[in-house]
């Protein structure tokens, strides 16, 4: 049994509604009115129901002729979607892309590139995510992302394309009141023990997790993300290493001050990477411009 209502009738009512009359939905279709007439009647005659009142050369929708149409808009609406999706995906647009940003690094020149994207007009869903050490490279691996931004340490070979974006530094911050800050001279390592570290968790869900702790500390507070990281370190409330990039406005204010410590942590190489072989033009897109994005500034 064929269902009364299709695209075709969805689309003359849609016409007709718009245009408030036959004649001039007619027009707009370069079709003739009996036709959109006979399309009507037959959608009437097979749900048993009137869906226009005439009044002289206007039509108006009854009110299941406007249950039928709202609903239908929707129908219309999904069909050119996935029409839309379809062309681009026979043209090298994937309809969907996974962007993973490794919190260490700033926000802003990912949602510069997505804004810039979002210009060219294409359906493409986007989905963001922030990862936490290995977390980018978990992504990848899982294919919960497409392009890992901000990952590090060991390089897997072979399997990836890695685009590096630079070193990220580290210094030794604590909030102004904490005891740490009145030391003048170099922190001895002992003297880190006593107080607890803030570390950020791996958010690896797959691969093995892994630690970026330099020191072990009486006590670990762990966070999600490294603004809770410094925000936990203004207050005073632990101790740690912070990217210089992400706290120079507190460095700034005073709100945390940096001090030298016997243990330093060296810089780290950061890359941006993405599975080999991949060609759809989303992908391609993005990686040519986020490449041109300044992620690291001295």
């Amino acid at each position: 049994m064929h269902p009364a209502i299709n695209l075709d009738a969805l689309k003359v009512m849609d016409a007709i509604d718009k245009k408030g009359s036959f004649a001039a939905a007619a027009e707009s279709l370069f079709r003739v009115p009996s036709a959109l007439t006979y399309t009507v009647q037959k959608l009437e005659q097979d749900l048993g129901s009137r869906l226009f009142e005439r009044k002289g050369t206007r039509a108006q929708l009854t009110a299941v002729g406007q249950l039928v149409l709202t609903q239908g808009r929707e129908i219309l609406a999904a069909t050119a979607r996935l029409e839309d999706a379809v062309r681009q995906l026979e043209t090298g647009w994937e309809t969907s892309i996974a962007l993973a940003l490794d919190s260490i690094l700033p926000d802003e020149p990912l949602m510069k590139t997505v804004a810039a994207f979002t210009d060219l007009g294409k359906q493409v869903t986007i989905s963001l995510s922030k990862e936490v050490l290995g977390g980018g490279w978990d992504a990848l691996y899982s294919g919960r992302a497409d392009i890992a931004i901000g990952v590090s340490g060991e390089l897997p070979r072979g399997q990836y394309e890695l685009c590096p974006l630079g070193d990220v530094e580290f210094v030794f911050a604590v909030a102004p009141q904490h005891p740490l800050a009145q030391h003048s001279a170099e922190i001895p390592a002992d003297a880190l023990l006593q107080f607890p570290s803030i570390v950020v968790s791996d958010s690896s869900q797959s691969l093995l997790q892994r630690s970026s702790g330099i020191f072990a500390s009486r006590q670990q507070i762990r966070v999600s993300s490294m603004t809770d990281k410094v925000r936990l370190q203004q207050q005073g409330t632990g101790v740690g290493f912070l990217p210089l990039h992400l706290i120079r406005q507190q460095l700034e204010d005073g709100t945390l001050v940096v001090r030298n410590v016997a243990l330093p942590r060296p810089p780290l190489p950061m890359y941006m990477a993405w599975r080999k072989g991949e060609s759809g033009k989303a992908l391609s897109w993005f990686v040519q411009h986020l490449q041109q994005q300044t992620w690291l500034t001295g």
